[in-house]
């Protein structure tokens, strides 16, 4: 008799960002003619740009065309690509070989089944707030034994508060995976060359592998705070690193992504090589690669002109950001991050918990947050909004918090 993998039922709820459509969606039914301004989820809104459309455009007719028709291509991406990176982290001071990169379909896939390489008794740590794939997916992995006062027992969660900026100390017990997001999502904290280096020295200690989500980097402005985990001394034998075109060009429904696995990585009972050559082998089985129309666009978005259209993209947001903050800020809100990030992460009016002030914003503004402890026990009291939306729905947005939100 076939059964069901039993680990789907200890997930707690429903994935947070349905449960909020589902909450809005009530709330739309109940209040006929009443709109919604949603800065809830992270998706982008402004069109693909110039550059981007000409490349797909220019693709498609290859496609059309009997004499340069394409099918499967290489299951690791499209070699331009791949070579158009390793260009684009040598400003960073990072040095990559073409196959040490795997094009994907986006980050979040790659941040769930990254843990299957590992040992399924692998212990992982997580900060807490986190974005939830990479909770949820070490649930489906049979890699917790229970939830407890809102947590999953057998994860290691770092905690992230005001008091240490939202970024954690090293796990005082050993751990062997480590999830680490920087630009943060859900808290908008960006992690300095210190923090990440206390990190990196704890994988070298304890023989852990940091996977290392930058999908936000591209909004980093600051240029004495790390874009990737490689610029970092020795991360290249202790860390993966997770990224996305979905947030530096609005690839959200296009999706492309990409992880880097170097050679000089190592774990216990591997030479130098075997994890990376296991990451192609486990590619190669469960995925024919990321589509052979979009890969092109990528290396669009990659080209001198295509950064500079894709800067105007992060512009724009980073400007709505600040109308955010400063909106948030003059009514007593107190805000973090929406500097280096595209999402501001807030503190609750007092008396309130995330779901209770979700409910409020909406009912009395007419704004739909992300609720932060969505995103774990170190989210409560706390919410979130994305800087994702078009410049009027943003100040209609922060106009309406203003004049509506009873403080």
């Amino acid at each position: 008799m076939a059964r069901i993998n039993q680990n789907y039922k200890s997930l707690q709820a429903g994935y947070l960002f349905p449960e909020i459509a589902r909450r809005t969606r009530e709330f739309t039914e109940r209040n006929p003619g009443v709109e919604l301004i949603r800065l809830g989820i992270g998706d982008t809104t402004l069109p693909l740009t110039d550059s981007v459309i000409k490349e797909l455009h220019n693709t498609v007719d290859r496609m059309a065309d009997a004499n340069t028709y394409s099918g499967y291509g290489m299951e690791q991406g499209n070699l331009d690509l791949r070579q158009a990176l390793v260009k684009h982290y040598k400003k960073y001071g990072v040095y990559l070989e073409p196959d040490e990169i795997f094009i994907s379909d986006g980050a979040k896939p790659d941040s769930a089944n990254i843990q299957s390489i590992f040992a399924p008794d692998s212990v992982i740590a997580v900060q807490d707030p986190v974005y939830p794939v990479y909770v949820d997916s070490a649930v489906i992995g049979g890699k917790t034994k229970g939830f407890v006062d809102g947590r999953y027992k057998g994860i290691v969660y770092m905690d992230c508060t005001e008091e240490n900026g939202f970024f954690p100390d090293v796990p005082k017990e050993k751990v062997d995976l480590i999830y680490l997001c920087s630009p943060n999502n859900p808290t908008g904290t960006v992690a300095t060359h210190d923090q990440l280096k206390k990190f990196v020295d704890y994988a070298h200690d304890n023989n852990a592998v940091i996977i290392f989500d930058s999908a936000y980097a591209s909004f980093i402005s600051d240029e004495t705070l790390p874009r990737s985990i490689f610029e970092i001394e020795g991360a290249e034998e202790h860390a993966i690193e997770i990224n996305s075109f979905s947030k530096l060009a609005g690839f959200t429904g296009v999706r492309l992504g990409w992880t880097i696995v170097p050679h000089k990585l190592q774990v216990e009972g591997t030479a130098p090589g075997e994890v990376q050559a296991l990451w192609n082998r486990r590619q190669t089985t469960m995925f024919n690669g990321a589509s052979n129309i979009v890969q092109p666009a990528g290396v669009a978005v990659l080209s001198a002109q295509g950064q500079k259209e894709s800067q105007k993209l992060i512009d724009y947001y980073m400007e709505n950001a600040e109308i955010i903050r400063k909106g948030l800020n003059d009514i007593g809100i107190k805000t973090f991050g929406g500097v280096n990030a595209p999402y501001i992460w807030a503190k609750a009016l007092k008396g309130y918990d995330s779901w209770e002030f979700f409910d409020k914003l909406m009912s009395e503004a007419h704004v739909v947050c992300t609720p932060g402890s969505g995103f774990g026990n170190g989210g409560e009291g706390y919410f979130r909004l994305s800087a994702f939306g078009e410049r009027e729905n943003i100040k209609s947005a922060v106009k309406s918090i203003k004049e509506n939100l009873k403080i």
